[in-house]
Order: C-alpha cells, then structure tokens, then sequence
C-alpha cells in the first residue's frame, strides 16, 4: 500500500453480500462526512449530527432515492478506526447495498482492502497487536468455545501479560545499563538478583507458551477418520456424529468408495471423514481398491482414528490387520452394533449404536481426550503462531541472559540478550513490527473489517 492511502477514505460493505434485512456499509475518513453530506436527506442536517445517536433518512444520488436508511455516526477519536466515521444501515439486498457502495466511491472514497478499517484502529492506537488480531480470531472462529478466549485476547488480557513481563525485563535492563554507564554512582544489581528475575519471566512466558497446542488446535481444527473393515457401520456412525443424512448406507460391502469429509464442531474445528471399507484385495474392482488407498492415507494422516467393528461378531483378522495401520497414540476404538449383540466393549473401547446414537456422546468425548482435552474457560491466553515465534525468541533470549548471569560473565553483554528479549515482546504487541509482517497479519481479515 502506498502510504498516502493511509489517508484516504475508506468504505467497504461489512454484512455478507447476498438477500437479508439489513445491511452494513462502513466509512471512515477525514472526508467521511462530507461525502455523506452529499448523499444523505433527514430531518437532521449532517452537520448537526451527535455522537451516541441514530438518525433515520434516505440515500439519493441528486436524482432518485435509492433507499431509506438509518445512520449511525461515529467522531474521531471516540471511533472503531479512531477516525471519523459513519455506518449506513440500509436493507438487505445486494443491489441496494452495492448501489449505496458505488455512490460512496463516486463521492471520493475508495473500497477497503483487507482488514484495514482493524489496521487503521493499530495505527491510531485504538488497539495493539495482540488485539487487533483477536478481532481476526473471532470474526474466523470455527468453534463457539474458541468466541471465549478469543474474547479475552481483545479485552487485553494477553497484552496485558506480555506488558508486565516485559515491564519487569526493562526494569532489569535499566539497572543493568545504570551500572555500566554509571559505576561510580549506581552499583551493577547481583547476579542473584539477576537469576531471580530472569527465571520468573521464564516461567511467566512458559505460562503462556502451556496454551500454545491447545491455542492453534481450537484455531486449525484437527481431523478424525472412521476406519475399520466393510459393513461394520462407519457410515452410520458418519452419519449419527453429524446428525443428518450424509453418507450413503446399504447392507452391500464396499458401498463408500472415497473419502467423504464433512465439518463437526466438538468445542474444537473437527474435519470428519468417512473411509472406504479396509478388505484384501481379493473380488473388489479397480475404483474400489483406489478407495481404499485413500483410506490407508488418510488414516496416516489424520489426528485421530476411530477404528469401528462388529461387536456381535467380535473382532476378527482382517480387523486386527487393520488395527495394524493405525498408530496407537491416535486410536479410539468402537465397539459398534451394541443395540443388537448385547456384548459388552473390552476396556479401554467405547461401546456405541451408530443406529440408536447410543454411546456418541462418550465418543465425542473420547475424541477430545485424545487430542488434547481443552476447557475454554480454563485457558487464560490464546496465541497464534506468529506470537508464539516472539514468545519463544523472548525465552531463548532469557535463557542465554540466565546462563551468563548464572556464569557471572560481563553484565554488558548480558544486556544484550535482555535487549533482544524486549525487542521480541515488542514485536508481539506491533511495537517494533515491518510493514510485510503487518500487511501479512491484515491480509487474513476479511473487507469491511
């Protein structure tokens, strides 16, 4: 982006495009108000508008009324973006709302590339970092338990937590630098002292750095695949998980021929997916044999495997030569069919009826537990990957500062690596950040925010 368009205004539709009752376009800019001047007709004049208020009128374009709308205005600095802004809430259809958008550009503004009215709330200091890419978490959040923690981030609970370690790091770092540059008058601090401190923004780092798996599953998801031999009842199970009629389930072996992957929300992002039946290679067709390759793949490749069986007929050989693909750190193993065999699932196996939905909600709990068994609530901080990649430059660098104090080797270059240790923090909370790693940050978010 050229950095004059910083300064430009800008517009952008902030409701899905398609048919609905209302729709949202957003403006911000110095010239915000001007162009909706040129535009807009009510009973009160734009001029005379308050903050903290609604005003009803039309938007026209000099010739004819396009629609009825209601205005809500927000002034600098008391705005979203920090600027002047205004939203036109007008209904719902595309060729209304595209109407209004075209009549706002042809009035000076300019559409909104990715993320920027969140980028221009960072640049005018009305969020950081951190929180400005919670707003990216929520708007993207697959999962109502990931809108939790999400939340948290926005409210500036990670950013307050990176702000006091890295406050108690530039404490250190300023006794340290007194002590070189003035030793006549301001003794270096003891290396205790040093040990101490760097061991407790360790550990408050680690403290973060414990969420980091359970942050990027709830973020990406995971992926479970049904395995096991034909007519076990993979399908059915498929099908009860998903609560609706997805794959195709006939009494003929080798029904499901590929792999069929549909969306599941376990309190995680779940890609669930439906394999072929696993059998030898002895009377199965050509597409059916591909199938199963998939599904061989497919098992090597996924989080989790939910390995199904006939539990009235117990497990067989060509179950055990299945069992045989499956790594075991990923296994949960079904007992199926348990409405009609009255036999009990072995220990450690779920018991289920994919046919009566018997058992799914233990399996869904299974799952979750083998994965990583995650309570929203119960985690203070989510982290992305790009913040996990500045907290563990900040503990590398802490760490390298412990063992020279621990050493007792020249405070001045141990400073160095206290240096590099607030830099990474600083990095995290867009501080100290370049213009590609923000552009990259903002190019995730969607127009209109």
């Amino acid at each position: 982006m050229n950095i004059l368009d910083e300064f430009d205004t800008i517009t952008a539709v902030s409701t899905p495009f398609g048919t609905g009752g209302v729709g949202v376009i957003r403006v911000s800019g110095s010239k915000a108000y001007d162009i909706l001047n040129k535009i807009f007709k009510g009973k009160t004049l734009v001029s005379e508008f308050k903050p903290s208020h609604f005003y009803h009128g039309v938007i026209n374009d000099g010739k004819n009324v396009i629609d009825e709308v209601i205005i809500l205005p927000f002034f600098a600095p008391n705005s979203y973006t920090g600027e002047n802004v205004f939203e036109v809430q007008c209904h719902g259809g595309i060729n209304v709302v595209d109407s209004i958008l075209d009549l706002i550009l042809k009035q000076g503004a300019r559409l909104a590339e990715k993320g920027e009215f969140t980028k221009r709330a960072f640049l005018n200091k009305k969020l950081d970092l951190a929180q400005a890419e919670a707003v990216a978490d929520l708007i993207h959040s697959k999962t109502k338990d990931f809108v939790i923690p999400s939340s948290k981030n926005l409210k500036g609970a990670l950013s307050v937590k990176i702000s006091e370690i890295k406050q108690n790091i530039v404490d250190v770092l300023s006794r340290i630098v007194a002590g070189i540059d003035f030793p006549e008058d301001v003794p270096e601090p003891d290396y205790e002292y040093l040990i101490e401190k760097f061991s407790k923004s360790i550990a408050e780092i680690d403290k973060i750095l414990a969420g980091a798996k359970s942050s990027n599953i709830m973020r990406q998801g995971i992926t479970v695949s049904i395995a096991g031999k034909p007519n076990v009842g993979k399908s059915s199970l498929f099908n009860s998980l998903l609560n609706h009629e997805r794959a195709i389930v006939t009494e003929i072996a080798g029904t499901t021929r590929d792999v069929i992957k549909e969306t599941l929300d376990l309190g995680i992002p779940v890609t669930l997916v439906d394999t072929a039946g696993i059998r030898s290679d002895n009377g199965i067709d050509k597409v059916e044999q591909i199938g199963i390759e998939y599904s061989k793949q497919t098992l090597d490749e996924s989080d989790c495997v939910i390995f199904v069986y006939d539990a009235s007929v117990g497990v067989e050989k060509e179950d055990k030569e299945i069992l045989k693909l499956i790594n075991p750190d990923k296994l949960v193993i079904c007992a199926n069919k348990s409405d009609i065999s009255g036999v009990k699932a072995a220990e450690g196996e779920i018991s289920i009826s994919a046919k009566t939905g018997a058992g799914i909600d233990n399996l869904k709990s299974a799952i979750k537990n083998r994965v990583c068994n995650i309570n929203p609530e119960e985690l203070d901080y989510v982290t992305n990957i790009r913040q996990q990649n500045c907290l563990e430059r900040a503990k590398a660098s802490l760490s390298q500062a412990l063992a020279a104090a621990e050493y007792r080797e020249l405070q001045d270059l141990i400073s160095i690596d206290v240096k590099s240790a607030v830099i990474s923090l600083d990095e995290l909370s867009g501080e100290v950040i370049t213009d590609n790693v923000l552009n990259n940050i903002f190019d995730n978010f969607c127009i209109g925010k």
